[in-house]
């Protein structure tokens, strides 16, 4: 075949999502190229998930050996070495780019590297050279949202906060989501000093907003200072580090610190693709896609996680299935969709803040006949066995069915018993069901069945 013929497949972005359908389409006998302007691997082994939850675990170790302080533990002299723990993360980063083209080729697929744009419906150049493609698909990710204040651009990415060779004394996180929540759970147990500055009355909205609550008030035990309802006005260097002056509600105040990070959201990654060449709809969300993911206005493009404008929460699972689903309606020309049944997310703070299904104020607008189960778990043995006081649970049944709709959960380990959770929705499994397993004791997992 010559170097010239069209593309079966060409991937742009090589992140899990676009790794997942290049090398399914290539084992069924495609002609498969991926791309990026990156190195191979993706916001979350690289610059997202995996990288920081290595850096969590060094927090982890801190708090808890807080935890048992006077209960056999004396915790005098222990901190974060963060050089090594970076190191540590780098074990890990390092090799994912250069193992994840390795097996690609493995499959056959070619690798290539560049900035990718549209020069026409079935075409694209990557820096300089002409690439024919049947379909293509669009995984380029996300990046952080642009923000309008003066000298918002002394600001850096979760990207930059993750490689920092040392953490700085002061840190101050803009935005209330997952990155300055995790972020500031991290370096506040690595002893810097930490201020989250969120624009609304509450922060992780996603989340359950009695279980943020707490999240917020064990946030401030761990040394976290919170700002809500609070406006970023400019940010301006000084001799020492950043002055960011703040509004709250008509009030300006000022804070100093040495570094300023931006957790205030992200967007589609869409900007260098020249989209509209190529009559590819779009629109702040994402690729405009029919629920299938092909475009709904060029049939030879589908897109896939963070790029492409779905129903599907911004993970890394449900980018990665998209993008299998996608690979399997290109080859077969089949409309499958993508079932978002039963997708747990976590917010892996300390303790962590997870959730699966609705909101209890979604499930009330619904209609359903809803039992409301919350359970503050702070004294069970499973927390005080680690000296942890704030943990709760809150799941939501449907009376007529007995079946769980949504649950909800912060504490130690619940980032895994959410699971069990998430397999109950996508199953439709009942509480009577759940409740006649026989969980190995003591786990955290036992504990469910009390939960219900």
């Amino acid at each position: 075949m010559s170097a010239t013929d069209p593309y079966d497949l060409i991937v742009i972005g090589a992140g899990m999502a676009g790794a997942a359908a290049a090398e399914k389409c290539a084992r069924a006998g495609w002609r498969v190229a991926i791309v990026d302007d990156l190195p191979y691997g993706g916001t979350c082994a690289l610059r997202g998930c995996d990288p920081k939850k290595i850096l969590r675990r060094g927090a982890e170790i801190i708090d808890a050996a807080n935890l048992l302080t006077g209960k056999g533990i004396d915790p005098a002299g222990l901190r974060i070495d963060w050089p090594a723990l970076s190191a540590h993360m780098h074990g890990f980063t390092d090799p994912v780019p250069t193992n994840m083209e390795t097996n690609l080729g493995r499959h056959g697929v070619d690798t290539l590297h560049g900035t990718a744009r549209f020069t026409g419906p079935d075409r694209l150049d990557i820096d300089g050279t002409t690439y024919q493609f049947r379909h293509t698909l669009i995984a380029t990710g996300a990046r952080p949202r642009p923000l309008d204040f003066p000298g918002a651009d002394h600001l850096i990415d979760s990207t930059a906060f993750l490689y920092l060779e040392q953490l700085p004394p002061r840190i101050l996180f803009v935005g209330g989501g997952f990155i300055s929540f995790e972020f500031a759970h991290i370096a506040a147990r690595a002893g810097t000093k930490t201020v989250i500055v969120d624009h609304g009355p509450r922060p992780l909205r996603g989340f359950d907003p009695d279980l943020v609550e707490l999240l917020v008030t064990r946030s401030h035990s761990a040394g976290i200072d919170f700002h809500r309802n609070t406006e970023i006005i400019a940010v301006h260097p000084t001799s020492d580090g950043y002055e960011v002056t703040l509004d709250d509600h008509g009030r300006q105040t000022t804070i100093t610190t040495d570094l300023v990070v931006h957790g205030a959201g992200r967007e589609p990654e869409l900007t260098r693709l020249d989209l509209d060449t190529a009559d590819i709809a779009h629109g702040p969300h994402g690729v405009h896609v029919a629920e299938h993911l092909q475009s709904s206005t060029n049939p030879r493009v589908y897109a896939a996680g963070d790029a492409a404008d779905t129903p599907g929460a911004p993970l890394t699972p449900v980018a990665v299935f998209e993008g299998k689903v996608a690979a399997s309606n290109m080859l077969k020309a089949a409309t499958i969709t993508p079932d978002y049944t039963g997708i747990a997310t976590a917010v892996f703070t300390i303790p962590e803040l997870t959730r699966v299904g609705l909101l209890e104020t979604d499930a009330r607008d619904a209609g359903i006949d809803l039992d409301v189960r919350y359970t503050d778990t702070s004294g069970w043995y499973s927390n005080y066995r680690i000296g942890e006081t704030t943990a709760a649970a809150k799941i939501l049944i449907d009376r007529n069915t007995d079946t769980i709709v949504g649950a909800h959960m912060l504490g130690p380990e619940y980032g895994e018993l959410i699971n069990i959770c998430a397999l109950a929705i996508k199953l439709g499994l009942t509480t009577r069901q759940l409740k006649s397993m026989t969980a190995a004791y003591p786990t955290v997992g036992s504990d469910l069945g009390s939960m219900l």
